[in-house]
């Protein structure tokens, strides 16, 4: 009995990925979002900086993960372009900042 071959599919990764930058996306909107609305309630000036720095945050995340899906999409069958490592950080940071300024509005 032989055993069964299985076959890559080399679209199902990057489409993996996409659906992650897409999903992270939506969640970093829902975040600032929140956090709009938490400084709308509270009519602080801190809270609208905060609000601000929110909004700016998701931009940068926004335009990049609009670049990655690009650039993923774009690849087609072949093998997709690696992410670098500056943008790699750059999402990483704008991530980690919306948390943190969302948090701040929410405490």
């Amino acid at each position: 009995m032989s055993a069964p071959t299985s076959r890559r599919d080399p679209g199902l990764q990057p489409e993996r990925t996409r659906l992650a930058w897409r999903r992270t996306t939506l969640s970093s909107t829902v975040a600032a979002v929140l956090a709009v609305k938490a400084a709308l309630y509270d009519r602080a000036a801190g809270g609208f900086a905060i609000a601000a720095l929110c909004c700016l945050f998701w931009l940068g995340f926004l335009v990049l993960a609009h670049r990655r899906i690009r650039a993923l999409a774009s690849a087609g069958a072949g093998r997709p372009p690696l992410l670098a490592p500056r943008h790699a950080a750059a999402a990483t940071l704008c991530a980690i900042a919306l948390a943190v300024c969302a948090a701040a509005l929410v405490l």
